[in-house]
């Protein structure tokens, strides 16, 4: 099955026998001097008619603290906000943010990480839609989805350090980030030693929507992704990591997320960090 959905395909599946739930994850990162990004506000101003709006930082993570900005929600949490949405095991779902794709692919990365069988993200998000949008708040039935962690890989610190010596582990920030340059938001510049740069935004075109299947796997055989290789990805606090694993998964390569992320790993001053454009 497709990880995306276009926007015609959806408008084709909302009209049909067994249309998909639909929720709206619209989030932006927030720099410390700024004011925090009110993605409930920007669906109240208009969503996808019938999908409900899920919070990022409150539904798809938990508190930050030493395992990173963004650590894995409780499964609880998880499924009291899913089954709230009408999320059910035997019934597709279709993810959507504003267009960037990080939020909507954090949720997808999570609903598969937790067993749901059919979960696939809107290919340009909300911008790709050309149909009417709603201010009406749904009030689904209550679903019945369960997670059980597991169905998806997953990394933690050492998981990720032994990857980047026995495979590939690419770092889906931007690469001034990754090569130390700049830091706007964590302890320290660099990245995981031996980890590979591979940002995230040049997975997409200009319209935001995923570059061909053909083209991605192009690229992630030239970053090092073979048929025998396993490839994990970070990013800053888990979220873009996941859009990098959602462009793997376009391209044919599964991949395994490190959730925690460069915010867990900075974080702990005894572990190692490389600068410069070189993976080592």
């Amino acid at each position: 099955m497709n990880a995306i959905i276009s926007a015609s395909e959806l408008v084709n599946e909302l009209a049909g026998s067994r249309p998909p739930v639909l929720l709206d994850i619209r989030w932006q990162l927030s720099m410390p001097s700024s004011a925090p990004f009110d993605g409930r506000a920007e669906y109240a101003a208009g969503h996808l008619p019938g999908a409900v709006f899920v919070d990022l930082d409150r539904e798809l993570a938990s508190a930050s603290g030493t395992g990173g900005r963004h650590p894995l929600p409780d499964p609880e949490t998880f499924g009291a906000a899913m089954r709230r949405a009408g999320v059910s095991s035997g019934v597709p779902v279709v993810v959507y943010d504003g267009g960037q794709g990080w939020a909507a692919a954090r949720a997808w990365w999570l609903l598969r990480w937790t067993g749901h069988p059919d979960v696939r993200v809107l290919d340009g998000g909300l911008p790709s839609w050309e149909g009417a949008l709603d201010t009406d708040v749904p009030a689904p039935a209550e679903g019945d989805f369960t997670p059980v962690p597991g169905a998806a890989g997953l990394l933690d610190a050492d998981g990720a350090a032994a990857l980047a010596r026995s495979g590939l582990l690419l770092d889906a920030r931007a690469g001034e980030r990754y090569r130390g340059e700049v830091e706007p938001i964590d302890r320290v510049g660099g990245h995981i030693p031996g980890a590979v740069s591979a940002p995230t935004n040049e997975n997409v075109g200009p319209d935001g929507r995923f570059l061909p299947a053909p083209e991605l796997t192009s690229r992630f055989e030239t970053l090092g992704a073979k048929d025998t290789t396993a490839v994990g990805v970070y990013c800053g606090s888990g979220v873009s990591g996941a859009h990098e694993v959602l462009a793997l998964a376009v391209a044919g390569i599964p991949a395994a997320l490190y959730v925690g992320s460069w915010s867990e790993w900075s974080g702990d001053p005894a572990r190692p960090v490389a600068v410069g454009p070189d993976p080592q």
